[in-house]
């Protein structure tokens, strides 16, 4: 198809993103968009020219106009509405995480194959300059094999407000871990080339947050009925055994006493060489650090990299897979192993216990 018509589905900053990168890319066309608060949605359909904007999802659903649609509101809704508009007929570009739980993102790849359309799960981190530089060092060698890999995103006072959906298990699907360490998993398991996850051990902490410490005092995540108080997480940590008998170290916190500000990066020691990646503050591009040994000599090479394309390109090869016809090929599937492999953390840090992944 020349033209894919998409609704957009929430107007928080996520869905500001779709916005903005269906605006910026030839081919697409935003022909609907929904999200309940109307002063911003209203807003929003001005910027980018948006005929038709309604508070409900379901009313969008039903735009006969439509191609396919962009998720990007609470985890909670992210597989009712998946598989209602999969159900429509339409293809569906969900925000990260993909379900609360593995059993919900499986029932959203049943959807995708029985309707024959593209599931996909947008994960921007790996699109950022740096990840895909740090890529390109890997797979030229230079590393040799890596063996072992420890990554983290962590937040000094980063909780997403109390009382908000974030903070409410039943809601959120988990905290920290499920929100931002899906994202470490995603880059670091890219980086490495994919290896199958076959065992985790994880611990996980509610210390601060029970304390009254690390909320965010500028959060405006939207409060939700139902959702009081907090029984999620504030810090995991995850020991990960990989099948190629390489290891795998996650962390994610939104509170922690540690410096002032966000951090998330990764550290990669090879049987030829070692690199570091650290990103502070959400900087565009972060400092990548490149260890050798050259003839008994420590060498250190410090490399440089464009910002990326984030969301832009998440959304580009969404529409690139839609227009490519084999849908069947794209049915989230990739992705499901990612909310199979936070399962088992969760169960292992609730069971104190190594979790082994099967299949």
């Amino acid at each position: 198809m020349s033209t894919v018509r998409v609704g957009v589905i929430g107007v928080g900053w996520a869905g500001r993103q779709h916005l903005a990168a269906y605006d910026a890319l030839p081919g697409a066309q935003v022909v609907g968009l929904a999200g309940l608060e109307e002063p911003v949605r209203t807003a929003l359909a001005v910027q980018y020219g948006v005929e038709r904007h309604v508070a409900r999802w379901e009313d969008l659903l039903e735009f006969d106009e439509l191609d396919a649609v962009s998720v990007a509101v609470p985890t909670f809704l992210h597989a009712p509405i998946a598989i209602a508009a999969l159900q429509r007929g339409l293809h569906v570009l969900s925000e990260k995480p993909m379900a609360r739980n593995a059993s919900e993102a499986e029932s959203m790849v049943q959807a995708a194959r029985a309707a024959g359309r593209v599931l996909d799960v947008g994960f921007n981190h790996r699109q950022r300059g740096d990840i895909q530089k740090l890529k390109d060092v890997i797979d030229a060698g230079r590393l040799g094999t890596p063996y072992y890999a420890k990554a983290w995103w962590l937040r000094r006072s980063g909780i997403p407000g109390r009382g908000s959906w974030f903070t409410n298990a039943e809601l959120a699907g988990g905290g920290p871990l499920v929100d931002i360490g899906v994202h470490v998993l995603d880059y670091s398991l890219f980086l490495l080339g994919n290896p199958t996850v076959t065992a985790v051990s994880a611990s996980t902490y509610d210390l601060l947050a029970s304390a009254g410490f690390g909320f965010n005092p500028d959060a405006t995540k939207t409060s939700v009925a139902g959702a009081t108080g907090f029984d999620v997480e504030d810090l995991a940590t995850v020991f990960m055994r990989l099948q190629d008998g390489g290891t795998l170290l996650v962390e994610a916190s939104w509170a922690a006493h540690r410096t002032h500000g966000d951090q998330f990066g990764i550290t990669l020691y090879g049987s030829k060489g070692g690199a570091e990646l650290i990103v502070e503050n959400y900087a565009p591009s972060g400092s990548l650090r490149v260890f050798t040994d050259d003839d008994g000599v420590p060498a250190e090479t410090r490399l440089t990299a464009e910002p990326g394309g984030g969301h832009k390109v998440v959304v580009e090869q969404f529409l690139a897979k839609i227009r490519a016809g084999r849908w069947h090929e794209h049915d989230g599937t990739a992705t499901v192993h990612l909310a199979r492999i936070v399962d088992a953390c969760y169960r292992s840090a609730a069971e104190q216990r190594e979790v082994r992944l099967t299949g």
